[in-house]
């Protein structure tokens, strides 16, 4: 079984963040820079949450804030829920169903060491099933 270990040797584990003090747009550019959905929020000490395009979408958007005048802070999920390397492909995916997330910090030893969304969960598990399904015909053929 897969786990967010695999995930991240396969993806890397750059960890792209933003300052919590940092203009909304400035996020946005950040991410639009990388080709990400996702930003970890920190401060002077440490992560503090996780800014993504849906926090955009409901906290400024939706209710008519600037883009160029909000802080990354007053906008940011400040409850981020995290994983561990071990933890596997299918714990997290149930994780992120049931709470509803798209990004899942990874954490080791108290150190962000990468961030895995929903999308390199389904790859990956799309991946394994792949393989599984060679495997099975190859034995069918040459059986």
């Amino acid at each position: 079984m897969k786990t967010v270990r695999d995930v991240l040797a396969h993806k890397g584990n750059e960890v792209v963040s933003v300052r919590a003090d940092a203009t909304v747009l400035s996020a946005l550019e950040q991410m639009a820079a990388n080709e990400i959905g996702a930003l970890l929020v920190v401060d002077e000490s440490g992560p503090i949450g996780l800014f993504s395009e849906r926090d955009y979408a409901r906290q400024v958007i939706l209710k008519g804030k600037s883009s160029k005048d909000t802080p990354v802070r007053a906008v940011m999920s400040q409850r981020v829920v995290y994983v561990r390397p071990e933890q596997t492909v299918d714990d997290c995916m149930a994780l992120m169903t049931n709470k509803r997330l798209r990004h899942l910090p990874v954490l080791e030893s108290n150190q962000v060491v990468g961030i895995i969304s929903i999308g390199d969960a389904v790859r990956m598990v799309i991946s394994e099933k792949e393989f599984i399904i060679e495997q099975l015909e190859n034995y069918i053929h040459n059986g």
